[in-house]
């Protein structure tokens, strides 16, 4: 829910999620569609002595004179030759003596150096401890943020990747601080190396638990504020949990951690680290929300730009004169921006930078990772270039599952199925966020109905490519046998041990490595897996998601 909107609104028609049904989208007087892009410190030396040299002694002669002129001379004959003339005892002495106070100031100015030193390493220390016990509270649990994955808990598709959902709220001195206006999936791939940034409508229309049917940007608060928990921490918590029950059946896939940031967040982020620079694909003109931009309705003009947090705030939160999905994919945006900034040198470096991130982060965010997590996806990112995040959608043809509804007078987003039909989206997601280890072990399934269902083999094999599977061979065996349980035949010999996992749990069955005799059937070269129903595959060819 945007807010400081000093004029009163005028009435509009139906739209997705705010799609302005005459085809504006930018609000330029001209007609063009928005049409997003798809995009030393020196070392300190050390004064080594040199070399000792080598000393002769040359013995004065015999027939000195008794002189004092000539005593002297004798005694300077006798001296030691120093071919490198440094006695650095004497020489310190003599120094001390011709620069007693220069050496004092030097002895001091290095005394408050190494004070500042310490002084700063300690306040970052404490200041990063207490932020760390703020804000990385842990909870949030994926197998896949391991560096070593234990097999056994991946519960099923899905879990071999890493599903963090961004919440934005107005925060505290907004209407609604609660409401979830930004709801942006992170689904991070590990092993392969790309994400990607699904957008969800906030108006969708969904079955939130113990509170009926509401839009999906009221279950965060819902279960925020029916909370019986008495800390704050305890509230969020139950909100999130909350809404993973309402999400979790739209999408079809896990959701593993959770971030919640308020504007105030935002824009200190991106102040932090002074500013964030990225290509505007359209020239952003929003009258609605001049007087938070020096009364200028150009929000930003086409082509590379920098802003700084009020301004990409305002970037990020503009709909009124676009849409939700335009505004879905300048946040995706300004993400890939402020990672970039954030993972650079010039930031992670710079002790300020550094330290104002901790203050917007420590005060304005709520999170469920842990420190360990957070690190592990730091160096995950790192060999994650920017090309590879992908911004995604439900309303961009040929995606376009969602349509606008009317619900009792209110404007809402409803699949294009119908009301709580989510089949088209969570195969969309399936496909779009596929499990790392299905897409990087790529197996070929061959499958065979063995019974006297009709079209068993091909139902069962739309929801395998529903999940990513590399199916090739749909067909029945030469007989029906109508056997009670499903047969895996494993060719590969354990080498593709993660989709075995997979098909074992969704089949509920264990895999054996060779046909059973007198199948009748001759899979096709080159297949990892051959699966022979049984009457049980036809439950499990409805079930939606393992975990």
């Amino acid at each position: 829910m945007d807010e400081h909107k000093k004029f009163k609104r005028p009435p509009s028609t139906a739209s997705i999620d705010g799609f302005v049904s005459d085809g504006r989208i930018l609000g330029v007087p001209a007609p063009k569609s928005y049409r997003p892009g798809n995009e030393a410190t020196p070392a300190l030396g050390a004064y080594a002595n040199k070399t000792d040299g080598f000393h002769p002694i040359r013995q004065a002669p015999r027939d000195v004179g008794h002189t004092p002129e000539a005593a002297e001379a004798g005694a300077l004959l006798n001296d030691p030759i120093v071919l490198d003339d440094i006695d650095s005892n004497s020489r310190k002495r003599r120094m001390s003596k011709k620069h007693p106070r220069g050496m004092r100031r030097l002895k001091k100015a290095g005394l408050v150096l190494a004070s500042f030193i310490i002084l700063g390493g300690a306040y970052f220390g404490i200041k990063f401890y207490v932020t760390e016990r703020h804000l990385f509270r842990g909870g949030g649990r994926a197998p896949a943020l391991s560096d070593n994955v234990d097999i056994s808990q991946l519960k099923g598709e899905g879990d071999g990747r890493i599903n963090i959902l961004l919440l934005g709220i107005g925060g505290p001195g907004h209407d609604g601080p609660d409401l979830t206006d930004t709801l942006l999936l992170v689904s991070i791939d590990p092993v392969n190396h790309n994400v990607a940034l699904l957008s969800l409508p906030r108006d969708l229309w969904v079955k939130i638990p113990n509170n009926g049917a509401q839009k999906i940007n009221a279950a965060y608060p819902d279960g925020k504020y029916s909370s019986r928990q008495k800390t704050e921490t305890g509230k969020v918590q139950d909100g999130l949990s909350t809404l993973d029950q309402t999400l979790q059946p739209v999408l079809g896939i896990p959701i593993h951690y959770h971030a919640v940031v308020d504007f105030a967040a935002f824009k200190q982020a991106v102040d932090a680290v002074g500013g964030v620079t990225f290509n505007v694909p359209e020239t952003l003109y929003d009258p609605t929300i001049a007087w938070e931009n020096h009364n200028n309705p150009y929000i930003a003009r086409k082509g590379a730009q920098t802003m700084n947090g009020s301004l990409a705030l305002l970037y990020a939160r503009s709909r009124e004169t676009s849409s939700d999905f335009a505004r879905g994919e300048r946040q995706r945006q300004l993400l890939v921006a402020l990672k970039d900034k954030i993972l650079s040198v010039g930031t992670l470096s710079n002790p300020v930078k550094v330290s104002s991130l901790l203050d917007s982060f420590g005060n304005n965010v709520y999170t469920d990772l842990s420190l360990n997590d957070m690190m592990r996806l730091q160096t995950i990112f790192k060999a994650i270039p920017s090309g590879n995040i992908n911004s995604l959608d439900l309303v961009t043809p040929p995606h376009n599952l969602v349509t606008t509804a009317n619900m009792n007078g209110l404007s809402v987003v409803e699949p294009r199925l119908g009301f709580y039909d989510y089949t088209e989206i969570q195969s969309y997601v399936h496909n779009a966020l596929k499990d790392s280890f299905i897409a990087k072990e790529n197996s070929q399934l061959a499958i065979y109905n063995a019974t006297s269902i009709d079209g068993l083999a091909t139902t069962s094999a739309n929801k395998l490519k529903s999940y990513g599977y590399n199916v090739v061979t749909i067909d029945n065996t030469p007989t029906q046998t109508n056997p009670a349980t499903t047969v895996i035949v494993d060719l590969t010999k354990g080498k593709d041990k993660y989709t075995k996992h997979y098909l074992e749990q969704r089949f509920n069955v264990k895999s054996v490595s060779s046909l059973p005799a007198g199948a009748g059937i001759t899979p096709p070269a080159g297949s990892s897996f051959v699966i022979i129903l049984g009457r049980d595959a036809a439950a499990s060819s409805k079930t939606s998601l393992a975990n």
